[in-house]
Formats: structure tokens, sequence, C-alpha cells
């Protein structure tokens, strides 16, 4: 179901859907985790080592 005037999709463009907000479906939503999981996205900070938060334990 899809819903004009709102943003679209992050992924590809193309309308949001509810069942698969932000996303409009489930390929986009998957496309999205693998760029997580895939470092191809990042937070802004300090690179911090394995070893680091290691010790921090």
């Amino acid at each position: 179901m899809t819903t004009p005037n709102r943003k679209p999709c992050p992924i590809c463009r193309k309308p949001r859907t509810e069942d698969f907000r932000p996303f409009c479906s489930q390929r986009c939503k998957d496309r999205d985790l693998a760029k997580w999981f895939g470092d191809g996205y990042s937070v802004p900070g300090d690179p911090v080592s394995p070893d680091d938060i290691a010790q921090e334990e």
C-alpha cells in the first residue's frame, strides 16, 4: 500500500509502503541491512580498535 506525499524509499527512491516502512519492499530493506553489515554506513566519531573496547570491559 503506497501513500502519496511521503518521503521516498531511501534506497531506490520509489514510494514507501506501510508494510516495509521506511522502505518500499523487503528487497530494499535487506539491501539497507547488508550495507550496515558490510560497513557501507558509518557513525561519526574517532576510530576505535577492538583491543581498546576489550580493555574497557
